[in-house]
C-alpha cells in the first residue's frame, strides 16, 4: 500500500507563508523590471521603499518571537535594530577598498550586525529576562535610549592603523589619510548604498526559516510552555532563563541583520532614527498583524511601510488619516463577529456537514 504524506495544520501555514513572500517577490520584482523599461507598473517612490519594507518585515517578525511566541513585551527593540545597523555600516565602509563587491560587502555588514546585535540581546537578557510584564518592558525601553544616547556619543575613525573609537572628539587622533566613519551626534555620511531588494527577500526567507524551526523544535514547545503558565513550566523542570534567553537573543540578531540591510539603504544615518517611536511603530506591526502569526506581520508591515507615503497626498492631515485608518482595521481584526464570519468563509465544505468548527451536531 502506498503512503500519503499528509502534512500538518501547522506545516501547511508555514508553506503558505513562504509561498505569499516568494509570490510578493516575483510580482513586484516584474513590475519594477516593466517599471525601468515602460515607467508607470512601480513608481520610483515604492521602488525606493522596498529595502525599507523588508527590514521592517524582519523587525516585525523578530519582535512576534520575542512578544507572540515568548509572550514578554519588548519596548527596545529598536536599540537592536541600531546596534546592527551602526556596527554593519562601518563594517561595510571600512572593507569597501578590500572587497568593493557590494554583495559580498553586504553580506558580512549583515552577519556582523547580528553578531553585535546578539552580543547585545545576551548582555541585556542576563539580568532582564529574570523581570516579568511591565518590569520587562520599562528595562527593554531603558535600554533602547542607552543604546541611543551611546552611540550619540560615539566616534569611530579608520587609518592605516585599524579602527579607532572614542567618547570624545578631541580624543581622536587619525593618521595620515584617515577617514572618520561615526561622527557622534552627526552619524555617519556619504554612505555606498549597496543594500537590495533581492537581499531583503532572502533575508525574509532566513528569518522565517529560523522562527518556524525554532517554534516548531522541542525548545519552541519549551518557549510557548513557559509563555501559556510560567508555573506550571517551571514544576515540570524547564529552565526558564534558558529559554527565554534563546528567544530573546534569536529576536535581537535578527534585528541586527534587519538594521544593516535597513542602514546601507540609505544616504545618512543617525542614531535618533532608531528611537521609542520605532520600537512602537515594530510593536503596532506585530499587534495589528496578531500575536504569534508570521504572516499578519508581514502583511502589516508591508501595509504600514507603503501607507504613510500613499497618503502624501492629503499633505498635512496624512497622518491623521494614517492614525484613524490604524485604529479602525485594529478594530476590524478585533471584532469577535468578523472572526466569526471569517472562519464560516474559509471553513471547509467536509466541516460544514459534520459539524465542525463550532456548530455541530
Amino acid at each position: 500500500m502506498k503512503k500519503t504524506l499528509k502534512l500538518s495544520k501547522t506545516s501547511k501555514g508555514n508553506f503558505a507563508t513562504y509561498g505569499m513572500v516568494i509570490l510578493a517577490y516575483a510580482i513586484l520584482q516584474f513590475l519594477g523590471s516593466n517599471a525601468v523599461r515602460e515607467g508607470g507598473l512601480l513608481s520610483p517612490t515604492l521602488r525606493g521603499q522596498l529595502v525599507p519594507i523588508c527590514a521592517y518585515v524582519v523587525m516585525a517578525l523578530s519582535l512576534n518571537l520575542t512578544v507572540g511566541i515568548l509572550g514578554e513585551l519588548s519596548l527596545g527593540h529598536a536599540g537592536f535594530m541600531s546596534v546592527g545597523a551602526f556596527s554593519g555600516t562601518i563594517a561595510a565602509i571600512a572593507l569597501q577598498n578590500t572587497i568593493p563587491a557590494g554583495g559580498p560587502r553586504l553580506l558580512i555588514a549583515m552577519v556582523i550586525g547580528a553578531a553585535f546585535a546578539t552580543v547585545a540581546g545576551i548582555l541585556i537578557g542576563i539580568p532582564v529576562l529574570r523581570l516579568n510584564g511591565d518590569y520587562l518592558a520599562i528595562v527593554t525601553l531603558a535600554f533602547g535610549e542607552i543604546i541611543k544616547s551611546l552611540i550619540t556619543n560615539l566616534y569611530v575613525g579608520k587609518d592605516a592603523n585599524g579602527l579607532h573609537f572614542s567618547f570624545i572628539t578631541n580624543n581622536m587622533r587619525l593618521g595620515e589619510g584617515g577617514q572618520m566613519l561615526l561622527n557622534g551626534p552627526m552619524g555617519i555620511n556619504g554612505i555606498n548604498k549597496i543594500s537590495t531588494f533581492t537581499a531583503g527577500f532572502v533575508l525574509i526567507l532566513i528569518a522565517l526559516f529560523v522562527i518556524f524551526n525554532l517554534v516548531n523544535s522541542r525548545s519552541g514547545r519549551a518557549i510557548m510552555a513557559l509563555r501559556d503558565n510560567r508555573i506550571a513550566a517551571e514544576s515540570v523542570g524547564i529552565p526558564v532563563t534558558k529559554y527565554k534567553m534563546m528567544a530573546f537573543v534569536t529576536s535581537a540578531a535578527l534585528a541586527g541583520s534587519a538594521g544593516a540591510l535597513f542602514a546601507l539603504g540609505q544616504n545618512s544615518l543617525i542614531s535618533t532614527k532608531f528611537d521609542f517611536n520605532t520600537s512602537i511603530l515594530v510593536l503596532v506591526f506585530v499587534v495589528l498583524g496578531g500575536l504569534g502569526r508570521m504572516w499578519g506581520s508581514i502583511i502589516a508591515a508591508a501595509a504600514l511601510t507603503i501607507l504613510p507615503e500613499a497618503l502624501r497626498q492629503f499633505s498635512d492631515y496624512r497622518m491623521l488619516v494614517y492614525a484613524i485608518v490604524l485604529i479602525l482595521v485594529m478594530l476590524a481584526t478585533n471584532n469577535p463577529t468578523l472572526k466569526g464570519f471569517f472562519a464560516k468563509l474559509f471553513r471547509k465544505p467536509e466541516e460544514v456537514e459534520t459539524g465542525k468548527g463550532g456548530e455541530g451536531k
